[in-house]
């Protein structure tokens, strides 16, 4: 027999594939795009080169409308979605050596500005079937140290923020929204972002709307802490000081750059139609998974919130097929479907650089000095993590997917359900 005598067995065993043909690419940059940078390169060439640097018109233009889009506030425009989150804890001030609770599961921009700025990074668990945070697990890891807190909107799901932000102000802690992936998600009805005390966005190439190939935003709606970022972002130059020369502060130069600002401010207005087409994609792939399936469940946002859907997240009853998710997520590949098994190498508190303290070199610094009070080599574990990666997979998702994408989608997770349900 050959594999189309096989029409039902499964392609990780040699059987027909249900999706045959590359998965459609994301038209996130066309004419648009290019027709504003070919502007900036017209100015440029008559004017000279200062069309294409930084603090200027398309930047203020870009951080203005993005500021519009959260419905107010203040936002600056950086160079990278890690920078954004950098930027944003240094505009705090923290006191060195004192710990900020991060996420569990996160970029390594996500976690790595902490210890950059000489305070001590703190992983908080998982909530029970999500990735994100919640303020159970954030209460858990306080201490008397705790200057910060941390949270990540992962995949565009929101955390439950009321609760954490009750818990934050009641101790008087800050609390910092790291939005890289949930550009346009609601909370209750409020754009994620607004929410904490500043917040940082990444803009790079994958993300919902980009500034190019890199990029980022810080947001605040406090104008004090805007002012400084300002003078984080930019080597502490006096943004908001009057009667003062010259730098204030040791930073770095941070700043995003006029033909990234041309970028966003195109992309930007694209956005909310974007993120309007993932949630009717994964309205139907939810659908279709409740109607068709008996292992395999979307993961959904908490009531009364709108996810961006940077990915999809599913969730497959283990305890009713007969294999690993490690095994049932490679036969979903075998069958053509962009899916990866977890998010596991998203644990920072795992990664090399975090369990050898790398940070200043190879030195053990900060986590090692005298003059942090805490435990140095105190454990931080992460059940609530570690269950969620034995049944959860990630899916690929893009706002230019078409009615095939979701039916092969649906197809391949009931045909692997089939061949391995108990």
């Amino acid at each position: 027999m050959t594999s189309n005598d096989k029409p039902n067995e499964l392609a990780i065993n040699g059987g027909n594939k249900v999706r045959t043909t590359p998965w459609p690419a994301r038209r996130l940059f066309v004419e648009e795009e290019k027709q504003a940078v070919m502007a900036l390169f017209d100015q440029a060439i008559e004017k000279g080169h200062a069309a294409l640097g930084y603090n200027g018109p398309q930047e203020e233009a870009y951080c203005r409308e993005f500021a519009a889009f959260l419905g107010g506030g203040f936002a600056d425009g950086v160079n990278s979605g890690t920078t954004a989150l950098y930027v944003a804890i240094r505009a705090l001030e923290l006191p060195p050596f004192s710990e900020v609770i991060v996420p569990p599961i996160t970029d390594a921009g996500g976690a790595m500005p902490v210890p950059l700025m000489g305070c001590i990074p703190i992983p908080a668990d998982s909530m029970p079937g999500f990735y994100n945070v919640n303020a159970e697990q954030v209460e858990a890891r306080l201490t008397e140290r705790t200057s910060a807190i941390v949270v990540a909107h992962i995949g565009g799901v929101p955390v439950d923020m009321d609760p954490l932000l009750e818990l934050a102000t009641a101790r008087g802690i800050p609390v910092v929204e790291d939005c890289a992936q949930a550009h346009g998600t609601l909370y209750k009805g409020r754009p994620v972002g607004t929410l904490g005390t500043l917040a940082s966005f990444s803009t790079m190439f994958g993300k919902h709307h980009a500034t190019g190939g890199q990029g980022g935003i810080v947001f605040t709606c406090n104008e004090e802490i805007y002012w400084r970022i300002r003078r984080y972002a930019d080597r502490g130059k006096p943004f908001g000081l009057e009667n003062v020369q010259g730098n204030v502060t040791a930073s770095l130069n941070f700043n995003m750059d006029e033909l990234h600002a041309a970028i966003g401010r195109v992309q930007l207005r694209k956005l909310s139609d974007i993120i309007r087409r993932r949630r009717n994609l994964v309205k139907q792939i939810a659908e279709g998974c409740q109607q068709s399936l008996q292992t395999v469940r979307l993961v959904r946002e908490p009531d009364e919130c709108e996810s961006a859907f940077w990915f999809l997240v599913f969730h497959v009853d283990t305890d009713r097929i007969s294999v690993s998710k490690d095994e049932f997520v490679a036969a979903l590949v075998a069958e053509g479907v962009p899916v990866a098994s977890g998010y596991w190498e998203a644990v920072q508190s795992l990664a090399p650089w975090w369990q050898n303290k790398a940070v200043f070199g190879t030195t053990g610094l900060p986590w090692s000095s005298s003059l942090y009070q805490g435990d140095p080599d105190q454990d931080y574990p992460l059940p609530n993590a570690e269950a969620n990666e034995k049944c959860h997979f990630r899916g690929a998702l893009h706002e230019d997917w078409t009615q095939q994408e979701v039916a092969d989608l649906l197809a391949a997770l009931k045909k692997v359900e089939n061949a391995f349900l108990k």
